[in-house]
């Protein structure tokens, strides 16, 4: 049946995150964890009337609750350097680099927490609980790594489709195998793709049926640029080689709102290539239909 290429691309996505996506809560909460009791020593500071005083004297009773100062500013780093009008100086919060508790130490890290703001917002009690502000501030810093999870949602979300058409995982899928890992372990030559051996190419996924290798490809971009012209003619180029090839297929899952910006060139690949899917398609099974 032929299909058609703009009702196709109407069935494009502006985003696909899952509910993962958004704050990995595991890793915030083994975080915190990690810290949660230099963190409750450190407590006992809101409030204080005497704060100077009575966070030297912490750093000469626990040391190391310094390791959990850093992330009070939503660092993760255990050097942090300063500069003002006294000169600069480099804080180790590594109690192996924090060599001597002397009164010039716990003087100069004193002045850190106030220079920094970090005694007024004991001091003033303007929270009531470093574990709880420590989880909000973990919360927003796991916020920046939307960018990495984003880049392996269509991979995630491509998987969990293969699973549901019956796959299993290194018995008839395979996850990023390169093209002398499938001629090796089927004995297919693919050298029409490797420039006769010359370039390694790895696939997203590997599906084996019992009459076909499908070497497959996913990708989402939600916005445009010119990665995406280079990207479909590349697959166009990769979908006319292995129409030369017995044994193999190339399948292609892709979506995104981005293509619009790239969309004649995207058309021009699936003019030529039989197995372009996006995620409306494996919402209708076409997984089913393609791996016999």
């Amino acid at each position: 049946m032929e299909r058609n290429f703009n009702e196709w691309l109407s069935g494009f996505r502006a985003s696909i995150a899952d509910y993962g996506y958004y704050i990995n809560f595991e890793k915030v909460y083994s975080n915190v964890d990690a810290i949660k009791i230099e963190l409750n020593i450190l407590n006992s500071l809101i409030g204080s009337k005497n704060i100077k005083a009575d966070f030297e004297n912490i750093l000469q009773k626990y040391p190391e609750t310094l390791k959990a100062i850093p992330i009070l500013l939503a660092k993760r780093e255990n050097e942090i350097y300063c500069q003002d009008e006294n000169g600069g100086y480099l804080y180790q919060f590594d109690l192996k680099k924090y060599t001597e508790n002397s009164s010039e130490h716990q003087e100069q890290y004193a002045y850190f927490m106030e220079k920094t703001g970090l005694f007024d917002l004991l001091q003033k009690h303007l929270i009531n609980n470093l574990v709880d502000y420590v989880t909000g501030v973990e919360t927003g810093l796991d916020s920046n790594g939307r960018k990495n999870r984003g880049g392996h949602l269509m991979e995630n979300l491509v998987e969990r489709y293969i699973q549901k058409a019956g796959f299993i995982k290194n018995q008839n899928y395979f996850k990023e195998m390169y093209i002398h890992q499938i001629t090796e372990k089927w004995n297919i030559d693919l050298s029409a793709i490797s420039n006769q051996g010359k370039m390694e190419k790895r696939f997203d996924y590997v599906v084996k049926t019992e009459n076909m290798i499908y070497g497959i490809e996913t990708n989402f971009y939600g916005s445009g640029g010119s990665k995406l012209n280079e990207t479909a003619r590349s697959y166009k180029t990769l979908a006319l080689e292995t129409d030369t090839i017995d044994g193999f297929t190339f399948v292609w899952f892709t979506d995104g709102n981005g293509w619009a910006s790239a969309k004649n060139n995207l058309e021009e690949t699936f003019d030529v290539m039989t197995h372009i899917y996006n995620i409306k398609d494996m919402e209708n099974g076409i997984m089913n239909k393609i791996f016999k």
